[in-house]
C-alpha cells in the first residue's frame, strides 16, 4: 500500500478526467490533494469529495503564475487541450494556447515547487505527456511539439534534482477513454474522412495491439507509483501506456 499521508500533492486539470482519477488515487492514500482547474464549481466538488481544496487558476496566464510559492511534495502537469489541423491551417493564437498551457505552464510550476522540495530533500514531479511525446501524428503539430519539448523538460529536471532527492518522470498514455478523447472524434471523422463510429477502431485504436482503450484509473494508478517511495529511482523516463503503439 502508497502511503502520503504525509504529503501535499497538486494536480493541474484536476478537475476532470485523468485529474480527477489522480485527485482521486493520491487521496486514497493519505495525500493532500490540490485541485486546480479553471473550472472552479468542477474544481470544487472533487476538492470536496477528495477532503482536499481547489485552486481555480488559468494555467495559460503564466505571467501570473512566476513567482507564486509553490509548497508541494508531489506536482503532476496534466492539463492540456487538444486543437487538429494540418499546419498550412493551424491559427497561431490555437498554437500559442496550447504551448503554453502544456510546456510552458509546467515548467512556471515545476520551478515554484522545487525550491520547497530541494528543502525538504523529498519531491516528486510527474508530467503527463503523451505517445506524442515519443513519435508524431498529422494534424496536431501544436500538441506534438509541446509534448516533446515536455519530455525535454522532464529529462532535464530529473538531472537537477535527482540529486536534491526529487524525482521527475513521465507518462506518455495513448488515447484514454476521458472527455478530452471523446470531444476529439467529430473533428477526428470530418479530418479521416470517416464516420463518427468508425473513428474509435481506425483512429483511437488503430495503432494498438490491444483492443480496448485504457481507462483513467490506470494512469491514475501508475502515477500512485511513480508518487511513492518505491520508484524513488525512478528518474527521467517515460512510461507508455498505449497499447504498444510506441512499440511499433
Amino acid at each position: 500500500m502508497v502511503d502520503l499521508s504525509s504529503k501535499r500533492a497538486l494536480v493541474t486539470g484536476g478537475a476532470s478526467g485523468l485529474g480527477k482519477a489522480m485527485s482521486e488515487a493520491l487521496a486514497s492514500a493519505g495525500a493532500h490533494v490540490i485541485v486546480a482547474d479553471v473550472d472552479a464549481d468542477t474544481a470544487e466538488a472533487v476538492a470536496d469529495d477528495v477532503g482536499g481544496r481547489a485552486w481555480t487558476v488559468n494555467l495559460a496566464d503564466t505571467s501570473a503564475l512566476d513567482g507564486v510559492d509553490l509548497d508541494v511534495d508531489i506536482l503532476i502537469n496534466n492539463a492540456g487541450i487538444q486543437r487538429i489541423h494540418p499546419i498550412t491551417e493551424f491559427p497561431l493564437e490555437e498554437w500559442r494556447l496550447i504551448s503554453t498551457l502544456m510546456l510552458e505552464a509546467p515548467f512556471v510550476l515545476t520551478k515554484a515547487a522545487l525550491p520547497g522540495m530541494y528543502e525538504r530533500g523529498w519531491g516528486r514531479v510527474i508530467n503527463l505527456s503523451s505517445v506524442h511525446g515519443l513519435r508524431a501524428s498529422a494534424n496536431k503539430s501544436a500538441y506534438v511539439a509541446a509534448k516533446h519539448g515536455l519530455m525535454g523538460l522532464t529529462k532535464t529536471t530529473a538531472l537537477e534534482a535527482g540529486p536534491h532527492g526529487v524525482t521527475c518522470n513521465a507518462i506518455n498514455p495513448g488515447y484514454v477513454l476521458t472527455p478530452l478523447v471523446k470531444g476529439q472524434i467529430a473533428d477526428q471523422a470530418k479530418t479521416n474522412g470517416i464516420s463518427e463510429d468508425e473513428v474509435l477502431d481506425e483512429v483511437f485504436l488503430g495503432h494498438s495491439a490491444v483492443s480496448k482503450l485504457a481507462e483513467p484509473a490506470d494512469i491514475a494508478q501508475l502515477a500512485l507509483f511513480l508518487a511513492s517511495d518505491s520508484a524513488a529511482v525512478i528518474n527521467g523516463s517515460a512510461h507508455s501506456v498505449d497499447g504498444g503503439w510506441s512499440a511499433a
